[in-house]
């Protein structure tokens, strides 16, 4: 076998030691990316796509990387992190000093291969500038987070710096989509946002926790990334932690593991406010559930902010200690109840704006009727047809939209009942559905009846006197007339007739 062989394989199980301990997601953000280069004198050097990702690695991964390398070849005394470039050499043919080092000229000050991990304050705060270029991560308060805000202007380096030094670097990435501009109000939403605005705009402590609970993609982690980008604009200097409760265990279990546990604790309860995502995760996980119950518990007694999300109400978490569950549930608990029609289509808008996309209002139509589920499905229907259009060439359309959409709009089909068809229909025309069964004869109120007999008549095998009972009793030369004068109206008035294929499509895809 071949040196080069030899050493491919070591760095593979490194790689696969480094995938176990930190996690597949931790693995893919961070530690995927890095490529073995070379060794030479004893140093190892690896390869990383960007500065930012560079000072992360020498930051987080260093000294881990260093002793897996040094437990696989004795003959491995340090590491070199170096940022790949058109020109950047490989250590087996070339000197490391033409490449853009991840050490101080200093070797001294910042040598990996002594076990200390550099500070390096000066180029995190240059990975800052930069990492808006390629949709990385920034600094929010005392954590990691992704997107656009910076500090301002005025502040020196020095400043910055010195803001940056004493950051908690375990907190997750924020999106900067994730604000309370982009963040849509209506009535099953419209409390959790406002005392979501309300915690991150108080300089004081008002509710805590607040717990913010409901169903899948709803909103509660846009929620809670806007709290924290806001909490970020208001008072940069502010600790910040954000993070999932997964993480939260996964820290927990390492600070056992390496017998860390007082740096963990000094970690968590030495923060301004902390965020934890998700937190039925650790339903049934009695020691972490300790731990974060004492955390809890010393930031309250601090007075300071703790917010909380989870899928379900503090009372209703299956698998949690009862003692912590009552804590939940000291605050506020603000639930985000399923969207409605009006909220779904006023997202769509909204998505459509940002995306620059012209898309007919009749379409947004259809898919917030359809696609009732969450917000994260009606966004990818929305970014589906979009991308069809732009790569096809096509122009949108509802016909396109059941085209590109088939699977999607499969997944929910059933067979169409009479009472879908007046639901969906006095919902489309802003009646009752008891107006379907009344002897009201007013047109605002006969128009639509016609409309879902016709439909009735379309969709459904039932018969004539069949339709006619289920719209209160008439007889089946109503039902009759009502389809003669829908099919008349469909021919005569292309508004009309594109309202009747709208729910048609609606109702049978």
């Amino acid at each position: 076998m071949s040196v080069g062989a030899s050493l491919d394989q070591q760095w593979a199980r490194i790689r696969g030691r480094l995938k176990d301990e930190v996690g597949e997601i931790a693995y893919r953000s961070w530690l995927q990316p890095l490529s073995f280069a070379g060794i030479r004198g004893g140093e190892v050097r690896i390869v990383v796509p960007t500065r930012f990702m560079r000072d992360w690695v020498l930051t987080h991964y260093a000294d881990r990387i260093r002793n897996l390398w040094a437990g696989e070849n004795p003959d491995v005394l340090s590491i070199d992190v170096v940022v790949a470039s058109a020109n950047a050499p490989s250590m087996l043919t070339s000197d490391k000093d033409t490449s853009e080092s991840s050490r101080d000229s200093d070797p001294a000050d910042g040598a990996v291969g002594g076990g200390q991990v550099p500070p390096a304050p000066a180029p995190r705060a240059a990975a800052l500038s930069q990492s808006a270029s390629y949709g990385a991560t920034s600094y929010i308060g005392s954590s990691y987070s992704a997107g656009p805000p910076s500090f301002a202007s005025d502040e020196s380096p020095t400043a910055v710096a010195s803001v940056l030094e004493d950051r908690t670097d375990i907190s997750a990435p924020l999106d900067p989509r994730f604000t309370f501009e982009n963040f849509v109000v209506g009535k099953p939403n419209e409390l959790a946002h406002a005392a979501a605005r309300r915690v991150a705009d108080a300089t004081s402590v008002t509710f805590n926790p607040l717990f913010l609970y409901g169903g899948v993609g709803l909103g509660k982690t846009h929620l809670m990334h806007a709290i924290a980008w806001q909490i970020r604009r208001n008072d940069p200097n502010r600790k910040v932690i954000y993070l999932s409760a997964e993480k939260f265990m996964y820290q927990f279990i390492r600070a056992l593991r390496f017998k860390d546990t007082m740096a963990f604790k000094q970690q968590f309860r030495s923060v301004d406010v902390l965020m934890i995502d998700d937190v039925q995760f650790i339903s049934g996980k009695d020691s972490t559930q300790e731990e974060f119950f004492h955390t809890f518990n010393a930031l309250v007694d601090q007075n300071r902010q703790v917010i909380i999300s989870a899928d379900k109400s503090p009372s209703d978490l299956e698998g949690m200690e009862e003692r912590l569950r009552s804590r939940l549930g000291w605050g506020l608990v603000a639930d985000i109840h399923p969207t409605t029609y009006e909220l779904r289509l006023g997202i769509l808008q909204a998505k459509a704006d940002a995306l620059n996309a012209a898309i007919p209002l009749k379409v947004l139509e259809f898919l917030a009727h359809k696609i009732t589920s969450n917000v994260r499905e009606l966004e990818g229907a929305l970014n589906r047809i979009v991308a069809h259009a732009e790569l096809v060439g096509r122009a949108i359309s509802l016909e396109s939209t059941q085209e590109v959409l088939h699977d999607l709009l499969r997944a929910n089909d059933r067979r169409v009942t009479i009472d879908e068809i007046q639901k969906r229909v006095a919902e489309h025309f802003n009646i009752r559905v008891a107006d379907m069964h009344s002897a009201r004869r007013a047109r605002a109120v006969a128009r639509p009846r016609q409309v879902a007999m016709y439909l009735a008549k379309q969709l459904t095998a039932r018969s004539l006197p069949e339709i006619g009972r289920k719209f209160g009793g008439r007889d089946h030369t109503t039902v009759m007339h009502a389809v003669k004068k829908v099919e008349e109206l469909r021919t005569t008035d292309p508004a009309f007739a594109e309202d009747v294929e709208l729910l048609r499509r609606m109702l049978e895809s």
